[in-house]
């Protein structure tokens, strides 16, 4: 993504920014593993990991967890760990993120408030992983299964945000129509409830439904994004169609901030929010 820095700004092409640092570091790590002639199945044991989790950190298909190299450690040997440790520093952030977003996510690492308005799908920090899926199996031109292991790994690792910044105030506004359309079937949309019903519980995150009635809905310029920066200036941000614009004029986000905090009143409540997806959990769990 590119942004002209005085107001608005795009980028049209949707190619991820692809990066070998990932297959670089499983394959750092299997030549340790198979140096100290352990199995995946033995080594997955013994770090107390899946081998399925640990098969595709291998391939370069998941970002390693942080405590690896410490776990590693007690199996391979303290010059095992100061190896990975190394192999962790030379992961590039992004990679599988698209270049036209790369610029936002930057933004959100350090972002002390994070507004989002989505009547498009569920906001990308609060996808569960089979909704993604289901989303980028039907990506058109299809993605090959590599790029789209790569955008499911770059989405989850961009999720570490809910957890990592609980200094950060969340706040997300959801349209119940992308509940009610089921995409994905039953199964993922249960897993979307539940996702949403963890995330709102946090102190630092606020989670409304927009329902599917409401005369008085200002939501009409659609799905938007809104940044405090560390200095409290607010950035604005929407995509769509593999293209994005990154909004840094002071007078367009405060536009932005008008129509988002008036669509907080207009949402359900927090709690009236948790009891309606309570209740849609309650219904899928009685299919």
């Amino acid at each position: 993504m590119t942004a002209d820095g005085s107001g608005g700004g795009g980028g049209t092409s949707s190619e991820p920014e692809t990066s070998d640092s990932l297959k670089t570091f499983g394959s750092v790590l299997k030549a340790l593993r198979e140096e100290a002639r352990l199995t995946q199945e033995v080594f997955a044991t013994r770090v107390q990991y899946s081998v399925h989790y640990i098969a595709k950190i291998e391939q370069g298909k998941r970002f390693p967890p942080k405590d690896l190299p410490d776990r590693a450690e007690v199996v391979l040997g303290p010059l095992a760990k100061r190896v990975l440790e190394a192999a962790v520093k030379s992961l590039t952030k992004g990679a599988g993120l698209a270049s036209w977003f790369k610029k936002w996510a930057a933004i959100e690492e350090v972002a002390i408030s994070l507004y989002a308005y989505e009547c498009r799908a569920i906001p990308g920090l609060l996808q569960p992983e089979p909704y993604l899926r289901a989303i980028f199996d039907r990506r058109l031109p299809p993605l090959a299964e590599d790029e789209l292991e790569q955008k499911v790994v770059a989405r989850l690792e961009r999720q570490r945000l809910l957890t990592e910044r609980p200094n950060t105030s969340f706040s997300f506004i959801i349209e119940q129509a992308l509940l009610e359309r089921g995409l994905g079937g039953p199964d993922v949309t249960r897993a979307v409830v539940d996702r949403l019903l963890e995330a709102g519980a946090r102190r630092n995150v606020e989670i409304q439904i927009m329902p599917l009635h409401q005369a008085d809905h200002i939501g009409s310029d659609g799905q938007m994004y809104l940044a405090e920066t560390p200095d409290h200036q607010w950035i604005g941000y929407y995509e769509g169609h593999d293209s994005s614009t990154l909004l840094t004029s002071p007078k367009l986000a405060s536009s932005m901030l008008q129509r988002y905090g008036k669509m907080r009143s207009q949402a359900l409540s927090r709690q009236a929010t948790v009891s309606l997806l309570e209740q849609m959990r309650g219904a899928y769990e009685h299919h």
